[in-house]
C-alpha cells in the first residue's frame, strides 16, 4: 500500500456559501398545501461548496450548482461514471479539461428521498466539496411503530476526503506536464449506517453510528463516528454533532425523514481532524437507508428481534 496523498485545505469559508434546497424531481419544495416546506433547507456547514443540485435517476442525469473560489457561483453537467459507483451509490463526474478541476459526485434515492456528496479533487492545494439531501413531498411519520416507537435504518456510507485518491477518470495531460499545475481525482470513504429513531411524543429524537469506514483507495481504516441524539422536529429534519470514539465533537450532522411512514431517511455530515493516522483532514459524506423491515432494508435488519 502506497504512502497517502497531501492533504488540501477547504477552498473557501463555509459561512459564505450560505444554506441551499436542492431541486429534485418534480416537487416545487412544498406539501402542496401552504404548510411546511417538503424540501427543508441543507444547514451551511453542511451543504459546503454546494448549493442545489437536478438529479434524475431514471435518466441519470445529475446538475451540481455551487459556490467556488471567492464564492463564484458554478454550474456544471455531470456525466454518469458506472465503473466508479461504491455500494448503493452511483457515480457521477464532471471536467471541462485536462488542467481543470475534476468532480466526482455520489447520489442515491429511495422512495422520492436522496442524498448526495461531491468533492473535488486537489488542485493548488485547495478543494471544493459539499452536500444535498431533499425529498418529494412532505413529512409522514409513522402511525404506529413497534418497540415504543424505536424505528431502525441500516445501509451504506459514502464520503469524499480533501485528499487525492485514484486517477483513473482523469483527462489525460500531454506527456512531461508539471505536475504541480495537474488536477486529482478526489478520494472517497466508505463504511455502514445504523441510525434508530424514535416517533411520537415521547421518544422524537434520532442518533446513530457510521463505522467500518475505510478509504476507499488505500484501505486505510477509520474511526466509526457517532452521531449525538438530537430532536426530530415537526418537519421530520434533524441537526447534532458528529464525536469520535474518545468522545471529542469533530463536527455536524443533518437530515431528513421522506416517503410513507418515514420509509426513508437521509442526510449528510462534516467533519474535521476525525481521523487518528491523518492531519488537517475534512470530510464530507452522505447516507440514504431504508428502514429495517421495509422493502429497501439492509441484511443487518435481520435480527432475531427485529
Amino acid at each position: 500500500m502506497k504512502p497517502y496523498l497531501v492533504a488540501m485545505a477547504t477552498c473557501v469559508a463555509l459561512s459564505a456559501c450560505g444554506g441551499s434546497n436542492a431541486v429534485f424531481g418534480t416537487g416545487d419544495g412544498t406539501d402542496g398545501g401552504g404548510g411546511t416546506p417538503a424540501n427543508p433547507v441543507v444547514p451551511a456547514d453542511i451543504a459546503g461548496n454546494i448549493t442545489s443540485i437536478s438529479y434524475d435517476p431514471d435518466n441519470q442525469t445529475l446538475v451540481v450548482r455551487g459556490a467556488g473560489l471567492d464564492d463564484v457561483a458554478f454550474t456544471d453537467v455531470y456525466t454518469r461514471k458506472p465503473a466508479l459507483d461504491r455500494p448503493g451509490y452511483e457515480a457521477y463526474t464532471a471536467q471541462d479539461g485536462s488542467l481543470t478541476r475534476h468532480f466526482t459526485a455520489y447520489v442515491r434515492e429511495i422512495d422520492g428521498t436522496y442524498g448526495a456528496v461531491i468533492g473535488s479533487g486537489g488542485q493548488f492545494n485547495t478543494v471544493i466539496q459539499g452536500t444535498q439531501f431533499g425529498r418529494d413531498g412532505a413529512y409522514d411519520p409513522p402511525a404506529t411503530t413497534p418497540n415504543g416507537g424505536v424505528v431502525s435504518y441500516a445501509g451504506n456510507y459514502i464520503g469524499v476526503l480533501n485528499r487525492n485518491g485514484s486517477g483513473e477518470d482523469l483527462l489525460p495531460v500531454t506527456p512531461g506536464t508539471d505536475p504541480s499545475v495537474i488536477p486529482g481525482q478526489v478520494a472517497e470513504v466508505t463504511g455502514n449506517v445504523l441510525i434508530n429513531a424514535g416517533f411520537g411524543d415521547t421518544q422524537n429524537q434520532v442518533d446513530g453510528i457510521i463505522y467500518n469506514r475505510q478509504i476507499a483507495d488505500t484501505g486505510l481504516s477509520m474511526e466509526d463516528l457517532s452521531l449525538r441524539p438530537t430532536e426530530i422536529t415537526s418537519n421530520g429534519t434533524f441537526t447534532g454533532e458528529v464525536m469520535t470514539p474518545d468522545l471529542r465533537n469533530v463536527g455536524g450532522y443533518a437530515g431528513l425523514f421522506g416517503g410513507q411512514d418515514a420509509s426513508v431517511v437521509a442526510g449528510a455530515l462534516h467533519v474535521e481532524d476525525h481521523v487518528g493516522a491523518l492531519e488537517n483532514e475534512v470530510e464530507y459524506g452522505t447516507f440514504v437507508l431504508g428502514v429495517c423491515g421495509g422493502p429497501n432494508a439492509d441484511p443487518l435488519c435481520d435480527q432475531p428481534n427485529p
